[in-house]
């Protein structure tokens, strides 16, 4: 009988260390996130301020951060500016409720049942790509300059938006476990009430967490014609008057309002849906 050696042993690839720093996927702390996070603020207003303030730009086009923050100081003194604010996040949050009243349900029914999606769905993809601002001159005719019509943008904006994400997210839900419930016994209804929207609770919350992102954009189109109040009126009024600073004062204010909501809603998804990864 033929002897059969042994293969030679073969030496053990070197381990090729990971930096401890930067890593492909490789998670950061928190406290790093935040210092990395504030750390590129500090740098674009330092490279903002070295571009204004050097004279490499003229004022009337860009204003410094000395004059921006001077600008707002007077917006909050002696324009009212928290009227402002407090018109704009009404207008921003009362069309996003609305809308996700609207789009959560039927969402859910979409992803739920092959049937509805295939009657809702068509005309939800055909109106989300229409831009909410092309529907401003029919909602003037339809309610007027106030409070509705600018609601109704941000509506309309955010929808249908709502709607196909959130069919998307139930609609993926596993076989196994839908089956698995059939095997114990549930009834249909127990399937989506025990199965389908508690496996999609936390991606709609994701989903409802973008789109109030995308909502803050709106508001600003539809506080553009006909306001007398909030953010993108005084845009407006600073336009005509080519008053840099209080522009992007305006802007700032938006995008640090639009975080604190993000975190919050964030924090309020961990809160809820601890055992999932979202």
């Amino acid at each position: 009988m033929e002897h059969i050696q042994a293969p030679p042993h073969l030496p053990e690839a070197p381990v090729r260390q990971r930096s401890a720093r930067l890593a492909p996927l490789e998670p950061v702390g928190a406290n790093t996130r935040w210092l990395l996070g504030l750390g590129f603020f500090v740098l674009f207003v330092l490279a903002w301020a070295v571009f204004t303030l050097g004279g490499f730009v003229s004022p009337t086009f860009l204003a410094s951060p000395v004059t921006m923050a001077r600008e707002g100081w007077l917006l909050f003194t002696e324009h009212n500016f928290i009227h402002d604010i407090g018109m704009t996040v009404w207008r921003v949050f009362g069309g996003f409720i609305l809308a996700s009243v609207i789009a959560v349900p039927l969402g859910i029914a979409m992803g739920t049942y092959k049937g509805v999606e295939a009657f809702f769905e068509p005309f939800v993809s055909f109106c989300r790509y229409l831009p909410a601002s092309a529907f401003i001159p029919l909602l003037i005719l339809w309610a007027g300059i106030g409070e509705t019509q600018k609601i109704l943008v941000i509506f309309i904006g955010s929808v249908f938006q709502i709607v196909l994400m959130v069919a998307v997210t139930v609609g993926g839900a596993r076989r196994d476990l839908v089956e698995a419930a059939y095997t114990l016994g549930a009834a249909d209804r127990g399937i989506i009430t025990r199965v389908l929207i508690p496996g999609a609770a936390p991606g709609i919350a994701e989903t409802l967490r973008l789109v109030l992102g995308w909502a803050w954009t709106y508001v600003i189109v539809a506080e553009l014609i006909g306001s007398s109040s909030g953010i993108g009126h005084m845009i407006t009024d600073s336009q005509a008057l080519l008053n840099t600073g209080q522009i992007i004062f305006g802007i700032i204010i938006i995008g640090l309002i639009g975080l604190v909501s993000d975190f919050a809603f964030k924090a309020l998804n961990r809160r809820l849906f601890a055992w999932s990864s979202i």
